[in-house]
């Protein structure tokens, strides 16, 4: 089954409320008319409700279904409560003076609106940084318990295939700490999107085939993420031929229940990542769908500047899942 035909069928009629706060890019209306009409989400757009409702008429939009908040006309007890949560959130690190400051950018009062129960996650990045929509969540949101950092993944599918890459968006050079965890984040993805998780801690080497300081993490990395989540099949370190190719797993690592098997691949560092989601995606003509950040407590979502519509809805369907897999 594609895998927004099955995530469609998980989160229709569950009711997730997904906050999209560019509510005047034509982009996210256009997006969130279809989630409505769709019956998937319940979408909630933040902006000026007039200008909101002008970029729909030029769309030719229906907004049935669509909640529009203004923070502007945001009724001011609803506003207070939430200034109040936000500074005490913050624990004296700003002032109320700074705090209603914060609220009025759009991703902050948008993340609030998640913290506070009011929505069950937030997609953000059609006009803004990944700074601006990550830096909120992890000042507000923050890091699931047990979990020191966020880490990004992308679903690459084509076909029947469907794979794990991570991280290929947040953390430049891990170390084997933030390495274990991307690892474990990354199964727990997987699961999201009916993968049964075997996670390959990639590497230059495969079981010491090559020495070097870069070798050596990744072997640290695995045991950590092992000694973690024993019940999650994870080994390392090994070479991507090793990891997918059955032959060749069994010949450099015999006995791995990873090797030649493996569908959630784990990049030594960001570079690596980036690089490798990118060849796939060129030359093997996969899509990659995401990224989609691992390890926050209410999930966040950041678009790409240069997204399409199509790529608004099917992250607000990704982010309505991983809500509800964390209910």
């Amino acid at each position: 089954m594609d895998l927004f035909t099955s995530l469609a069928q998980k989160i229709t009629g569950k009711n997730q409320t997904i906050v999209l706060p560019e509510g005047t890019e034509p982009r996210i209306v256009g997006a969130a008319a279809r989630l409505a009409h769709d019956g998937l989400v319940k979408p909630i757009v933040i902006g000026a409700t007039d200008k909101v409702q002008a970029v729909a008429k030029d769309l030719n939009a229906d907004l049935t279904g669509v909640q529009i908040l203004d923070p502007v006309t945001y009724p001011e007890a609803d506003k207070q409560a939430m200034l109040d949560a936000l500074v005490e959130r913050r624990k004296g690190k700003n002032t109320p003076e700074q705090a209603a400051k914060m609220l009025e950018d759009e991703n902050y009062f948008g993340t609030m609106l998640v913290y506070m129960g009011k929505a069950d996650g937030m997609v953000s990045g059609a006009v803004h940084a990944t700074g601006d929509t990550v830096r909120p969540a992890l000042q507000i949101i923050k890091t699931k318990p047990g979990s020191h950092r966020i880490s990004g993944a992308f679903i690459m599918q084509k076909g029947d295939e469907r794979y794990v890459f991570a991280d290929c968006a947040i953390n430049i050079d891990p170390d084997a700490d933030t390495l274990a965890e991307i690892a474990t984040q990354s199964a727990h993805t997987a699961k999201i999107f009916d993968i049964d998780p075997k996670v390959a801690m990639l590497s230059f080497s495969t079981k010491g085939s090559a020495k070097g300081d870069m070798v050596t993490k990744v072997q640290e990395a695995t045991k950590k993420a092992q000694a973690a989540a024993p019940e999650l099949a994870i080994d390392g370190e090994m070479q991507f031929d090793a990891a997918f190719v059955e032959k060749v797993g069994l010949q450099k690592a015999p006995g791995s229940k990873v090797a030649g098997h493996a569908n959630v691949f784990v990049f030594p560092e960001l570079q690596s990542g980036n690089i490798g989601y990118k060849i796939a995606q060129r030359f093997g003509k996969f899509e990659a769908v995401g990224p989609i950040l691992q390890g926050l407590n209410k999930p966040v979502s950041d678009l790409s500047r240069g997204c399409s519509e199509e790529d608004v809805y099917k992250v607000s369907i990704i982010t309505a899942a991983q809500a509800l897999a964390q209910d």
